[in-house]
Protein backbone atom coordinates (compact mmCIF):
# COMPACT_ATOMS: atom_id res chain seq x y z
CA UNK A 1 0.00 0.00 0.00
CA UNK A 2 1.31 3.47 -1.19
CA UNK A 3 1.11 5.75 1.83
CA UNK A 4 2.00 9.68 1.64
CA UNK A 5 1.72 12.85 3.78
CA UNK A 6 1.88 14.88 0.70
CA UNK A 7 -2.05 15.16 -1.17
CA UNK A 8 -0.63 13.34 -4.31
CA UNK A 9 1.88 11.43 -5.76
CA UNK A 10 4.05 12.44 -8.59
CA UNK A 11 2.68 11.08 -12.04
CA UNK A 12 -0.47 9.46 -10.53
CA UNK A 13 -3.89 11.10 -10.95
CA UNK A 14 -6.31 10.77 -8.07
CA UNK A 15 -9.62 9.72 -9.41
CA UNK A 16 -11.59 8.72 -6.49
CA UNK A 17 -11.60 10.10 -2.99
CA UNK A 18 -12.68 6.77 -1.16
CA UNK A 19 -12.60 8.61 2.24
CA UNK A 20 -11.37 9.08 5.78
CA UNK A 21 -9.28 5.86 7.00
CA UNK A 22 -7.75 5.21 10.14
CA UNK A 23 -5.29 2.64 12.71
CA UNK A 24 -4.60 3.04 16.58
CA UNK A 25 -2.56 1.36 19.16
CA UNK A 26 -2.33 1.46 22.54
CA UNK A 27 0.78 0.78 24.22
CA UNK A 28 2.41 0.72 27.81
CA UNK A 29 6.11 0.06 29.14
CA UNK A 30 6.61 -2.73 31.66
CA UNK A 31 7.80 -1.57 34.99
CA UNK A 32 11.46 -2.32 34.86
CA UNK A 33 11.71 0.05 31.50
CA UNK A 34 10.09 2.45 33.16
CA UNK A 35 12.34 2.91 36.41
CA UNK A 36 15.26 2.69 33.91
CA UNK A 37 13.83 5.67 31.77
CA UNK A 38 13.18 7.36 34.97
CA UNK A 39 17.26 7.14 36.20
CA UNK A 40 17.89 8.50 32.33
CA UNK A 41 16.00 11.46 33.19
CA UNK A 42 18.57 12.40 35.72
CA UNK A 43 21.35 12.92 33.08
CA UNK A 44 19.41 14.00 30.32
CA UNK A 45 19.69 12.56 26.41
CA UNK A 46 17.68 10.19 24.68
CA UNK A 47 15.68 7.60 26.10
CA UNK A 48 16.00 4.65 24.06
CA UNK A 49 13.03 2.50 26.01
CA UNK A 50 10.41 5.09 24.97
CA UNK A 51 12.39 5.80 21.60
CA UNK A 52 11.62 2.11 21.03
CA UNK A 53 8.07 2.05 21.85
CA UNK A 54 7.28 5.00 19.85
CA UNK A 55 8.78 3.37 16.77
CA UNK A 56 6.94 0.14 17.04
CA UNK A 57 3.82 1.54 17.88
CA UNK A 58 3.82 4.48 14.90
CA UNK A 59 4.23 1.31 12.95
CA UNK A 60 1.67 -0.55 13.51
CA UNK A 61 -0.72 2.27 13.74
CA UNK A 62 0.38 2.61 10.04
CA UNK A 63 -0.14 -1.03 9.49
CA UNK A 64 -4.00 -1.08 10.48
CA UNK A 65 -4.31 2.37 8.97
CA UNK A 66 -3.10 0.73 5.27
CA UNK A 67 -4.96 -2.13 6.35
CA UNK A 68 -7.80 -0.69 6.49
CA UNK A 69 -7.60 1.02 3.30
CA UNK A 70 -6.77 -2.08 1.61
CA UNK A 71 -10.07 -3.58 2.56
CA UNK A 72 -12.40 -0.88 1.36
CA UNK A 73 -9.86 -0.99 -1.92
CA UNK A 74 -8.25 1.61 -2.29
CA UNK A 75 -4.67 2.16 -4.33
CA UNK A 76 -2.95 4.44 -1.55
CA UNK A 77 -3.55 6.76 1.55
CA UNK A 78 -2.32 10.62 0.87
CA UNK A 79 -2.34 13.03 3.47
CA UNK A 80 -1.06 10.70 6.22
CA UNK A 81 -0.98 11.97 9.51
CA UNK A 82 -0.49 10.70 13.14
CA UNK A 83 -1.13 11.63 16.71
CA UNK A 84 -0.15 10.39 20.10
CA UNK A 85 -2.27 11.43 23.38
CA UNK A 86 -1.67 9.73 26.81
CA UNK A 87 -4.26 7.46 27.82
CA UNK A 88 -3.01 6.93 31.27
CA UNK A 89 0.13 7.26 33.02
CA UNK A 90 2.66 5.50 30.85
CA UNK A 91 0.44 4.53 28.54
CA UNK A 92 -0.13 5.94 25.25
CA UNK A 93 -2.13 6.21 21.33
CA UNK A 94 -0.76 6.78 18.49
CA UNK A 95 -3.45 7.48 15.66
CA UNK A 96 -2.56 7.38 12.16
CA UNK A 97 -4.99 8.36 9.71
CA UNK A 98 -5.33 9.51 5.89
CA UNK A 99 -7.60 10.12 3.10
CA UNK A 100 -7.74 6.27 1.08
CA UNK A 101 -7.79 7.13 -2.82
CA UNK A 102 -7.98 5.46 -6.06
CA UNK A 103 -5.89 6.32 -8.84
Amino acid sequence: MLSTTTFEFPGKKIKKILGVVKGNTVRSRWIGSNIMAGLRTLVGGEIPEYSELLIHAREEAQKRMEDEAEKIGADAVVNVRFTISEVMQSVIEILAYGTAVKF
